[in-house]
């Protein structure tokens, strides 16, 4: 088998299945990786994040975080890291109305009890109807929902509100 040369794109599944000793790395790196240890959100959550989406959460540079990785492994190549991450909007847009807010899914919660919250939050944004704002409460930006929405043609808004709480915003284009 070819190994793994870890990049932003790797998926943290396909990490820890080359590298188990990287776990303990990754939490050290950023305490809400301490979720890593949840088998649902293991077998879940590792699948669909990337280490650009998980830098994101853990509130880190993916370039620091890559390094840290190569070097616990010893793994050392020159590939250029580019931080594909800056398509999040977090300035107020001009189509936000707090009252068009239809709907509040609060995942801390559901994350907290080991459940994948992605599927109920991306039915909620495909029931909006025209003009109404779905808003989503997290303990963490959810990269990789802001990642399916995106690809969805979904417009949203990122706001952090304190430590450990991120509002995101969803209506349709």
């Amino acid at each position: 088998m070819e190994r793994l040369i870890i990049t932003p794109k790797t998926k943290i599944s396909d990490l820890l299945e080359a590298y188990p000793q990287l776990e303990d790395t990754l939490i050290a790196l950023a305490p809400p990786f301490r979720k890593l240890k949840n088998p649902v959100l293991r077998k879940t959550i590792t699948r669909v994040t990337t280490l650009a989406q998980a830098a994101i959460v853990g509130g880190i540079k993916v370039e620091e975080m890559i390094t840290e990785l190569r070097a616990e492994i010893g793994q050392t190549t020159t590939d250029t890291i580019e931080n594909e991450t800056g398509n999040y909007l977090t300035q107020e847009p001009a189509w936000f109305n707090e009252s068009k807010i239809s709907a509040t899914i609060d995942i801390r919660e559901m994350l907290n009890a080991g459940e994948q919250p992605v599927h109920e939050v991306l039915s909620a944004i495909k029931k909006l109807k025209e003009n109404e704002i779905l808003k989503i409460i997290a303990p963490f930006i959810p990269a990789p929902l802001i990642d399916k929405s995106l690809s969805m043609n979904y417009l949203h808004w990122l706001e952090k509100k304190e430590e450990g709480e991120f509002w995101v915003y969803f209506k349709n284009a």
